[in-house]
């Protein structure tokens, strides 16, 4: 799911270098911690955050067919 969230948003940014995704897992949920850097936020999140929502609606759907429920935060 790393690799997928890496895959979605390098090209989407001008450092991909810089992108970074750190794993939280806890009982019944994996948390995601997206990072990009500053310039690039916007870039990732979209005009009204419909970017993010789409990266989000991929990732949700990728992991569904786990048991644990998946959520993606970007971080600054």
């Amino acid at each position: 799911m790393k690799d997928l969230i890496e895959t979605i948003v390098r090209p989407l940014v001008d450092f991909p270098e810089d992108v970074h995704v750190n794993v939280h897992e806890e009982d019944q949920r994996v948390t995601y911690k997206l990072s990009v850097n500053k310039s690039d936020m916007g870039k990732v999140i979209g005009k009204q955050g419909r970017v993010a929502k789409a990266i989000r609606t991929v990732v949700y759907a990728a992991g569904s067919s786990q048991q644990k429920k998946i959520f993606l935060e970007i971080v600054e």
